[in-house]
């Protein structure tokens, strides 16, 4: 189990009575799962300890000898003005409250409230908190082009800019205990991404990735939460759950446009509670996971057409990854091919092969619906079957043509283009256009011209001296 302190920061408790300051750090860490305490019973050595503890949160009493809790509060205020203060007092006095709310206080409460309502309130200062840090981390980063952990994103090979924004984004929100929601089509590279957040972020935790579609309810509860001894029929032990086994660390939850309504309440109240439920057990868990979602599966139209909880959805959205199609980054191609050869080669054994030069050509006329994953696929296939050692482009080509007709920019050509056009060309005109939008996305190469028009290279040769 790891020992990760939750919030990231300290929290600071003042007080000058120490057996208060136990029986407060006690309730916070044992019913709120907040476990980065620090406890101070000499109010003048507050200044001392923000100057050298990471602190965010102070929770200060306000009668104390030496330095009062209003002086404390306005000198906080001034000298630290990041750092949120909580205000304790054994009065219910309005003005008073109303005085420290002013002076800066974030909330005020009575020593004799609801230990839950304290709870409660201590743990929205932490999530104001956090959210603040990450809004100054956003714009501290955002003019920044170089990454702080390059390494996090090795995997994700790419030359792209809109990409490279991304993975600066990536960077930016990797340490934000708020949940990340990755989107993109299959193969875009999702799981790599979730991935790299866990690196970047420093949680010394397990990344645990859970695949969920398909997953009825109880097994999705039994998956995640985990079950006590003697829960149902054949639980002969104790079983921990996949929260339990990434404390610390981040839960990572794929294909979550597949979860079941009721699915879905469970995930609500953890993300919300920040609480899970074992099977069989009678007390709820504090969860220590970040949570990182992904889905191929468009979550704002699935929560419109009432299939996908819109509380749900909003939740998930406190940050979001949009990766890019391969189609729209098609300068990745020969980075990508080149390492997907080498990869293939060392997997098979086999030197690496040359890649012919109309190949990149070829690849960049076709709009990968399987994205990074296709490609390294089609690569595997033809390094599996190759003998030479230049690379044969017949396996690309069958598989192209077995894709069907499609365009650079998206999936297969539907219809007739020319339907919507008020003036048609002649057939020579239309020929000579499509002759042209061919050589553009051959790159000049006649050879796969050819190939894309489905007639023989002397042919187009031959038709395109007819223009001299």
């Amino acid at each position: 189990m790891s020992t990760e302190l939750y919030p990231s920061f300290a929290v600071l408790l003042v007080d000058d009575e120490p057996a208060w300051l136990r029986s407060l750090s006690l309730t916070l860490e044992g019913r709120g799962g907040i476990t980065h305490l620090l406890q101070c019973s000499d109010s003048q050595k507050v200044p001392e300890i923000l100057a050298s503890e990471p602190v965010g949160l102070v929770i200060l009493d306000l009668n104390m000898p030496h330095l009062s809790g209003e002086e404390l509060l306005r000198r906080i205020g001034e000298e630290f003005p990041a750092i949120a203060v909580i205000v304790l007092s054994g009065l219910n006095q309005v003005e008073t409250a109303v005085r420290c709310v002013q002076q800066g206080a974030y909330d005020y409460f009575v020593k004799t409230v609801e230990e839950e309502r304290l709870i409660e309130g201590v743990q929205r200062a932490i999530r104001t908190q956090q959210l603040e840090r990450d809004n100054r981390e956003l714009a501290n980063r955002f003019f920044r082009t170089e990454l702080e952990h390059p390494a996090a994103f090795a995997a994700l090979q790419t030359v792209s800019p809109a990409l490279r924004r991304i993975f600066r984004y990536v960077e930016s929100i990797a340490g934000s205990p708020q949940p990340i929601l990755i989107s993109g089509e299959s193969g875009t590279g999702k799981e790599l991404v979730a991935r790299a957040i866990h690196q970047a972020s420093g949680r010394r935790g397990e990344l645990v990735a859970v695949n969920v579609a398909g997953l009825d309810d109880g097994v999705f509860a039994d998956t995640l939460f985990g079950h006590l001894r003697g829960a149902f029929t054949g639980a002969e032990g104790a079983r921990e759950g996949m929260i339990a086994r990434a404390a610390g660390g981040t839960l990572f939850l794929d294909e979550i446009g597949d979860l079941s309504g009721a699915s879905q309440v469970k995930l609500l109240r953890l993300l919300q509670e920040g609480e899970y439920l074992p099977l069989g057990a009678d007390q709820p868990r504090q969860s220590q996971a970040r949570i990182v979602v992904a889905t191929h599966q468009d979550l704002a139209a699935r929560q419109q057409a009432g299939s996908f909880r819109r509380d749900l959805y909003y939740r998930l959205c406190a940050h979001q990854v949009q990766l890019p199609p391969l189609r729209e980054r098609p300068e990745d191609i020969p980075l990508l091919l080149d390492a997907f050869l080498q990869e293939a080669a060392e997997v098979f054994g086999k030197k690496k092969p040359t890649a012919p030069p109309e190949l990149v050509p070829l690849l960049r006329t076709y709009p990968f619906p399987g994205n990074v994953r296709e490609l390294r696929s089609m690569v595997f296939d033809a390094v599996a079957a190759h003998q030479a050692r230049m690379l044969s482009m017949e396996s690309f080509a069958k598989a192209i043509a077995g894709a069907g007709p499609t365009t650079a920019g998206g999936p297969a050509v539907s219809g007739n283009p020319f339907s919507d056009l008020a003036t048609l060309p002649t057939m020579g005109e239309a020929l000579e256009l499509l002759i042209d939008a061919t050589l553009e996305r051959a790159e000049g190469n006649q050879t796969l011209a050819a190939r894309l028009l489905g007639i023989s290279q002397p042919a187009l040769s031959k038709r395109l001296k007819q223009r001299r």
